[in-house]
């Protein structure tokens, strides 16, 4: 199988097995969500709403704590809880002012990232609800 890349995604497997699979499997596994999150964080580094809500310089530790946090919820490795213990989403965001403005910024570079991997409908419709609802509680400024 050719490695994915933001520049090249992959079609997920959508064929009929008798046995149930994960949405991490359903969607193509590791490849598919390092060409989402890659996507996403090529549009941080040059964002000037998101950016500055990196502290690090070098985005590839958050580019690969986010793909394993991902890949580990939609059940895959779960490398992210081995490596950080519980997400604790909300404590680990708290630190960062996360308004509507860098909410909407957020969902735009998701989107877009999302759009592009090509997922099939029902998959990305389903992922896309997750991202909102992620976005939303991870507010903590109404201005």
């Amino acid at each position: 199988m050719t490695p994915v890349t933001p520049e090249t995604p992959e079609t997920p497997d959508t064929s009929d097995t008798s046995e149930p699979k994960t949405f991490y499997e359903a969607v193509g596994g590791e490849p598919t969500f390092r060409f989402i999150v890659a996507r996403f964080y090529q549009q941080v580094a040059e964002d000037e709403i998101l950016r500055p809500l990196y502290p690090e310089e070098d985005l590839g530790p958050a580019e690969e704590r986010f793909r394993l946090f991902l890949m580990q919820y939609w059940g895959g490795p779960h490398t992210y809880s081995d490596q950080r213990g519980h997400p604790r989403l909300r404590m680990r965001h708290a630190p960062f002012k996360i308004g509507p403005i860098e909410r909407d910024a957020w969902l735009r570079a998701m989107r877009v990232a999302v759009d592009e991997a090509n997922l099939p409908k029902p998959y990305a419709e389903q992922l896309w609800a997750y991202l909102e609802m992620a976005a939303q509680s991870m507010m903590n400024s109404w201005i």
